[in-house]
């Protein structure tokens, strides 16, 4: 099953379709919504799985979490439809301040409250059919996210994907040495001030006509402000997710795949190893993709098929070897909730 990227143009993401004839032509089943949190924010969510159930069942349920400055529609929603494909329900939300979500534009709030919206959701479409084994997807900061949800739900998932997780930053995306020891003083004082890590999309995505696609995103406007750079207060959360999975990423026991770019110059792909290296998990498998860069979707399509077959041949094998009982039931509630 091909990346949906093929037909994606510097235009769209859709190419020559509109968003529902790409859908209709990928029969796809799309549904988007708001959430309430638990601030009383209002969380957009959306879900996808194919139609119709060409098979006897649903193979599995994937949790997606994006990136610093991106959001769960555009260049995600990609992956997600060619997941879906495959025979999964697929979710996402757009994180505070990203997307169509409520918050600050690009400002990422405590990052236990990320974490916690995230629970409230999956939760939500987890449990709309229990017998269908979970697995959640983080990229970027996302995958930090993934990380520490996973430790706040130790034996919620059936596996953990991590593509170009953001489990450390290299240094020259990390503030200057002076402002990042006083950055908690700094975020106290002047949570707003544009401090922290400004990779931009000419370090992300190594195809310039991807770099332009992102920039078109209909809600790209209220993620990044000023210069670009995060804010004071959003990396301090930044640093704070990296020294819990620092001190408690021994305790990761689930099925683990990590996919890096090997000359990702915004996330080191040193801090990939060390995760891989430090979880207790017995299956747990790192590709690190020689000269691709941290948003692997921005590499050559030849190459994002690489790196998306390695990541569905995972789930997919182990959401298989789970047995679990038709979905049939999941799907008709899916519908009813239109």
């Amino acid at each position: 099953m091909a990346h949906p990227i093929h037909q994606a143009n510097k235009n769209s993401p859709y190419g020559d379709l509109t968003r529902e004839q790409f859908y209709e032509k990928h029969r796809i089943f799309h549904q988007q919504s708001h959430m309430l949190n638990k601030q009383n924010m209002k969380i957009w969510t959306q879900s996808w799985c194919p139609y119709p159930i060409t098979s006897p069942q649903l193979r599995g349920i994937v949790a997606m979490i994006h990136g610093y400055a991106s959001e769960s529609s555009w260049l995600l929603e990609l992956t997600a439809v060619g997941i879906a494909k495959t025979g999964f329900m697929v979710c996402a939300l757009d994180l505070q301040g990203h997307g169509y979500s409520d918050g600050c534009p690009g400002h990422l709030p405590d990052i236990h409250i990320l974490a916690d919206d995230c629970i409230q959701f999956f939760d939500s479409v987890k449990n709309s059919n229990p017998k269908l084994p979970a697995f959640i997807y983080g990229e970027s900061i996302g995958g930090a996210i993934a990380i520490l949800v996973c430790l706040k739900q130790r034996s919620a998932w059936k596996g953990l994907i991590l593509n170009g997780a953001m489990c450390g930053l290299s240094k020259i995306v990390k503030p200057i040495w002076p402002l990042e020891k006083l950055l908690p003083l700094v975020a106290s004082i002047a949570p707003n001030w544009e401090i922290g890590m400004s990779p931009g999309n000419y370090k992300s995505y190594k195809e310039v006509w991807k770099r332009r696609l992102v920039s078109k995103s209909p809600s790209r406007n209220r993620m990044i402000s000023g210069s670009g750079r995060s804010t004071a207060a959003s990396t301090l959360q930044c640093f704070r997710a990296w020294r819990i999975i620092e001190r408690e990423g021994h305790e990761l026991k689930l099925p683990m795949l990590i996919v890096h770019g090997g000359h990702d110059e915004v996330c080191d792909p040193v801090f990939a190893v060390h995760v891989y290296k430090s979880a207790s998990s017995t299956d747990k498998s790192l590709k690190i993709f020689e000269g691709m860069w941290h948003m692997l979707i921005g590499e050559p399509n030849e190459s994002v098929e690489r790196v998306f077959q390695t990541i569905v041949s995972w789930i997919a094998e182990r959401a298989d070897k789970a047995n679990v009982d038709s979905p049939a039931d999941f799907i008709g509630k899916t519908r009813s909730n239109l």
